[in-house]
């Protein structure tokens, strides 16, 4: 990874001396002349900005490397100056060695008396939110629209009398019924639907089912150790009286459960007590030199004021896993993200997925040929620190430091499950231009460049093409994300706070069969 911005001058960047491929800085056009390795070579195509450029030739068969890492091989020979892209890669498995902890280093921790705060909400139970919302869950489809009639009748005028609730907040969802149970997907969804009911930036959370479903709210609340009572409340459409007699009582459980809600005030707490999600969405070439390991430094720094990092997105480390488990604490650590990769294998077999090589038509159009080299620029939000531990889709997060929890590639997906297991903010990073937002947690968006940071600047939070720009090192970058870090989990808005995005991205992951 490259720490400084001295190879970032000109039009083609090196990314690693022993690399055969450039990366264009701006769009090159076709004839442009340029010095590859003392050369003065005129490319042979156009390549936009983001793309690869050949060094030297490669012949068919040969290894490419971007980062010193094999990301294909070459379809056919390759010259200097060609346009090296999926018209002339092969994405080939190879076997890749796992080094269960051999690349562990000891984490420089920061000391207690010496870490940085934000302005937290200290809960009961001594954790920490960020944000204060009062929540409305729908055990299954056919009580989303009675939720968001509830959450509607909420509006900024009626919560005037409450100034630190953040809203009322629907959680609507598409399952609940329809599903086998027991089963995996079943056990999913309800620790997905436990992991938000109980997340620390919900004040009050009401839960409300139809009465018939599969996912019944009794045993959803037995199950999953969620008890009503002040703070939580419960409603069964069926027993309640139907559509309107259950929004009026769900109006007035949210009516009670207001005052205490905004009760509360934000005290500095360390650091140590956030939980960040990380996130990539619309990647580009530019991704994995910028704003990706700009996140990464960000996260080393977390790590060290003993915060927790949280890399998900599963199908996005095929190829790279084993930069992760060669940071693995333990062979059982290491091996517990091979056997969710085994189980994706499965999973995906047969299917044109994302996992088996291909990736979306934005990611291609930013440079990127293929899961293995998205991959690679897409492990780099996790940092450089040891891999704690391995988590399940919405599992519970227990452990401190740098952690992976299982998830599909799926934005809206992937977030959902980061917040179940805990994650009180989400930094998401982008280079095509995502507009993602969420709740309870909010979204930090980090573009990869300049040009789309400024045509889109409404939706970003920072622009980390700064550093392709030479204005900032990758290190100087990541302090940058750490500060906007510290300051929105004290309450500054985001960008997608702003605009009121995050009521439509609860998507809990529907893994199994629906009939």
């Amino acid at each position: 990874m490259l720490q400084s911005n001295k190879s970032y001058n000109g039009p083609l960047i090196r990314l690693n001396p022993n690399d055969n491929v450039l990366i264009a800085r701006e769009p090159l056009t076709i004839g442009h002349q340029v010095q590859i390795e003392g050369e003065a070579i005129r490319l042979r195509a156009q390549v936009a900005a983001g793309h690869k450029v050949a060094a030297r030739r490669i012949a068919a068969g040969e290894p490419i490397r971007k980062y010193d890492t094999v990301i294909g091989v070459a379809a056919r020979d390759i010259e200097p100056g060609d346009h090296v892209h999926t018209h002339n890669i092969t994405l080939v498995d190879f076997d890749r060695d796992p080094g269960f902890g051999l690349d562990v280093r000891p984490v420089d921790y920061v000391a207690p008396e010496q870490r940085a705060t934000f302005n937290g909400i200290v809960r009961p139970d001594g954790r920490v939110a960020t944000r204060n919302f009062v929540g409305i869950i729908a055990s299954v489809n056919c009580s989303a629209t009675v939720i968001r009639h509830i959450a509607d009748y909420f509006t900024s005028e009626r919560l005037r009398d409450y100034p630190n609730v953040d809203g009322v907040v629907a959680f609507a969802q598409t399952s609940g019924c329809g599903m086998s149970s027991p089963s995996e997907h079943f056990d999913v969804l309800r620790r997905t639907i436990a992991g938000y009911a109980r997340h620390p930036n919900l004040g009050g959370v009401l839960i409300v089912g139809l009465g018939c479903e599969r996912n019944q709210v009794g045993d959803l609340l037995d199950s999953q150790g969620l008890k009503t009572g002040k703070a939580v409340h419960a409603l069964v459409m069926q027993d309640t009286g139907g559509t309107r007699a259950t929004i009026e009582a769900g109006i007035k459980a949210v009516q009670d459960m207001l005052p205490a809600a905004n009760d509360i005030v934000r005290t500095p707490v360390p650091v140590s007590h956030l939980k960040i999600g990380l996130e990539c969405g619309g990647s580009d070439g530019f991704s994995g030199i910028t704003a990706n390991p700009a996140l990464g430094a960000a996260m080393d720094l977390l790590v060290r004021h003993g915060g927790t990092a949280i890399l998900s997105e599963t199908p996005e480390i095929h190829g790279v896993e084993y930069m992760l488990t060669r940071r693995a604490v333990s062979p059982e650590v290491g091996q517990k993200l091979l056997d969710r990769l085994a189980w994706w294998e499965r999973y995906t077999h047969g299917q044109n997925g994302q996992f088996n090589g291909v990736v979306g038509p934005g990611n291609q159009q930013g440079g990127l040929a293929n899961i293995f080299e998205k991959s690679l620029g897409s492990a780099m939000k996790g940092g450089t620190t040891p891999l704690q531990a391995v988590y399940e889709y919405a599992e519970p997060i227990d452990r401190a430091g740098f952690v992976f929890m299982d998830s599909p590639g799926y934005d809206p997906v992937a977030v959902t499950g980061q917040i179940a297991s805990g994650a009180n903010l989400i930094c998401f990073t982008t280079g095509r231009g995502s507009m993602f937002g969420s709740k309870p947690a909010p979204t930090l968006k980090l573009a990869s460049n300049t040009p789309m940071f400024t045509r889109l600047e409404e939706d970003m939070d920072i622009n980390c093409g700064l550093v392709i720009d030479g204005e900032r090192t990758i290190e100087e970058m990541g302090q940058d994300i750490f500060d906007l870090i510290v300051r929105a989990a004290s309450g500054e808005r985001t960008k997608s706070e702003l605009l009121g995005l995050g009521d439509n991205e609860f998507v809990p992951w529907h893994m199994g069969i629906v009939s």
